[in-house]
């Protein structure tokens, strides 16, 4: 399967680039941690030598194609490994004291930022220094679980998602490319109540199965706001982007746009174009991408 990843993604790429729509839509795959032969300290970070082979060509192709870089980064799993180790403050962004890494003398106050920042190492250390962004494609905290699952509770779960929420909103990058405003997508929308697996697995979603809260973190009920270019909301504001058309999924604080004006307070789904700084091992340039078509393959848990 490894092996027809990549010229998946190029047949794919070539389609789109005969529509001529390659700078609207971005072929790409999410990967898991586990693509790592370490994480800790981030700047010690490689990829797995068994993986090389099809990561850097991989690597070429999103630098080329202009695609980002997608991480499954859950920090839930490492307190859930660990309880006793790892700090419960520094997972779900809490103030603490936070995590030197030595060698850079970066200091991380949350284990998302550590765990991206170990993925851009991996990166550099594959010798590719061309600019590849690196996008969170999963990311969340169960709100219940097993007996032997520590930490998962609607309590965690809420403050998590809500101070990654904020955390976002900021649009701050990491301690390695703090230029780079980090996009984020949070798993999931819903709770999977028959999906197999331990409690945890059935529990990651802002919603339960039949559309009520499964806690209180600020999200309203997903609604799809107005039609194509009818700009209407429920709540009298347009929280679309052109015709008005975005799936409203969570509060939020903070400001659009470049003139400081008051945001919506909603986070959307939309099709809005997002400019976004580009790190590189020596350098920067601009992306602009709107809609991810993702290409599952190296992605394991």
């Amino acid at each position: 399967m490894l092996r027809s990843l990549l010229p998946a993604m190029e047949s794919i790429h070539a389609a789109l680039a005969a529509c001529n729509i390659t700078s609207h839509i971005a072929v790409t795959t999410a990967h898991s941690l586990a693509v790592l032969s370490s994480s800790f300290p981030p700047s010690s970070s490689s990829f797995r030598h068994d993986l090389l082979p099809y990561i850097t060509p991989l690597l070429a192709f999103l630098a080329k194609t202009n695609s980002p870089f997608l991480i499954n980064a859950y920090p839930y799993f490492a307190y859930k490994g660990d309880p006793g180790s790892v700090d419960l403050d520094y997972v779900l962004f809490q103030s603490n004291a936070g995590v030197l890494d030595a060698a850079t003398g970066l200091r991380y106050g949350n284990m998302l930022h550590a765990q991206v920042d170990a993925v851009r190492a991996a990166i550099c250390a594959a010798d590719y220094g061309r600019a590849v962004e690196i996008q969170v494609s999963e990311t969340g905290w169960p709100s219940q679980g097993d007996a032997d699952e520590p930490g998962a509770s609607p309590q965690n779960a809420a403050r998590y998602n809500g101070n990654l929420m904020k955390l976002v909103a900021q649009g701050k990058g990491t301690p390695g490319a703090p230029g780079e405003p980090l996009q984020v997508y949070v798993f999931a929308l819903f709770n999977e109540n028959q999906k197999p697996g331990p409690a945890s697995e059935r529990h990651y979603g802002l919603f339960k199965p039949d559309g009520t809260p499964a806690y209180d973190v600020g999200v309203k009920a997903p609604t799809i706001s107005g039609g194509k270019g009818s700009g209407g909301s429920d709540n009298g504001s347009n929280n679309g982007t052109g015709g008005g058309a975005g799936l409203v999924v969570a509060e939020g604080p903070g400001e659009t746009g470049g003139g400081g004006d008051p945001g919506t307070g909603f986070y959307t789904i939309s099709s809005a174009t997002l400019k976004a700084k580009r790190w590189r091992c020596t350098g920067s340039s601009p992306l602009m991408a709107t809609i991810f078509l993702v290409v599952y393959g190296l992605c394991w848990s």
